[in-house]
């Protein structure tokens, strides 16, 4: 696995980038070399730092984050998180990835936890309305959504705006 190390607002010392490679060391044992994990740094509010980890591979995106008052803290709830990710869903990725050589699930932990059924318990079917970002965004707040899909006339392919935790939004835009 290759570690990308970024930051914004941030500079990475040597040292920290070594703990990163350190800690992300431990999950190389499940991944090939050519996987990347990218590693985030940012600064948040001044004495806050905010650790984002994405590992995509080839199908599945792992995803974690931890806000705190010390990035080598971060790191490791981040790695602890990716783990716990990865031995929960152990059994659905070994079924998704077995002909995937990207991904090593002999290594991986099995986790006592009971995994229950995902039960879809409702599907909608909706026209898609052509629209902008800024239409979209006011529709999905006069719904009272945290998300609305729409024809985006911009780019004429189908997105998604949502609300953030921040209170800010974001566009998701498929790339086919």
């Amino acid at each position: 696995m290759k570690v990308v190390i970024s930051g914004k607002n941030f500079n990475a010392s040597d040292k920290l980038k070594k703990t990163v490679e350190k800690k992300f060391g431990k999950l190389d044992k499940f991944f090939s070399d050519e996987i990347p994990a990218n590693v985030k740094f940012k600064t948040e509010g001044g004495s806050k730092y905010k650790v984002e980890a994405t590992i995509n591979t080839k199908g599945t995106i792992f995803r974690a984050e931890d806000v705190t008052s010390e990035p080598y803290e971060g790191i490791d709830k981040v790695v602890d998180r990716l783990s716990t990710q990865m031995s929960k869903f152990r059994k659905k990725l070994q079924k998704k990835h077995k002909d995937n050589k990207t991904v090593n699930f002999a290594e991986l932990p099995e986790i006592e936890e009971v995994q229950e059924e995902v039960e879809v318990v409702k599907k909608k079917k909706f026209n898609l309305q052509p629209m902008t970002v800024d239409e979209a965004i006011m529709q999905m707040e006069l719904l009272e959504h945290s998300f609305f899909v729409f024809l985006n006339l911009e780019t004429d392919s189908v997105a998604v705006v949502y609300k953030r935790k921040n209170n800010s939004y974001g566009v998701l835009e498929p790339v086919y």
